[in-house]
């Protein structure tokens, strides 16, 4: 069964965040557009790329009242001593949240169950509305990094179709660009 539409699970954890552990739970996703990007593990190789070029569009999240939520298997200690000992993930200004008995990463169906990457989770990308139902998921094989910009263009489309009822956004739509209005008079016309 897809997760697109549903409301995600209550869960409580903690997280790293500006220099403190602070509690995150579903309650935090209410009233405002998340993002949560799963990784596999802190202090490996293509996560650092991933959370530092997501740290680089940060303020083009913002701007959009969009707070993005890393998380991955690891403990909320652990994001805290890679923060503290990489220049990358220094940059990174939203919560790093940990999730060591897997609750979220099973939940959002990314976990790893069977292999030699049991209890990881795999690359997984989740846009959130305000009434925390899920809109977009990207999935990846842990070998295949995301693109920040691309994911920030997920983000637009997406608060896009949700402010104008009945309008969608076709394939590589931008900000700006035009969208459709699906019709019986559209039909066979694209």
């Amino acid at each position: 069964m897809s997760l697109i539409n549903t409301e995600i699970i209550p869960f409580k954890a903690t997280a790293y965040h500006n220099g403190k552990f602070v509690p995150v739970s579903n309650e935090n996703f209410k009233g405002k557009w998340s993002v949560v990007v799963f990784y596999p593990a802190d202090f490996t190789f293509v996560c650092p790329t991933e959370l530092g070029d997501l740290a680089d569009n940060y303020a083009e999240f913002q701007k959009l009242g969009v707070e993005i939520y890393g998380v991955s298997t690891d403990t909320h200690f652990t994001h805290k001593a890679w923060h503290d000992t990489s220049d990358t993930i220094r940059k990174v200004q939203y919560p790093l949240v940990g999730d060591p008995s897997g609750q979220l990463a099973r939940a959002f169906q990314v976990m790893i169950e069977e292999g030699e990457d049991a209890g990881l989770a795999y690359r997984g990308t989740f846009v959130i509305d305000p009434e925390g139902k899920i809109k977009t998921i990207e999935v990846h094989d842990n070998g295949i990094g995301r693109d920040a910009a691309e994911l920030l263009r997920r983000v637009k489309a997406a608060q896009y179709v949700a402010a104008h009822p009945g309008e969608v956004c076709p394939a590589k739509w931008t900000e700006g660009a035009e969208t459709l209005k699906p019709s019986f008079d559209l039909v066979g016309k694209i």
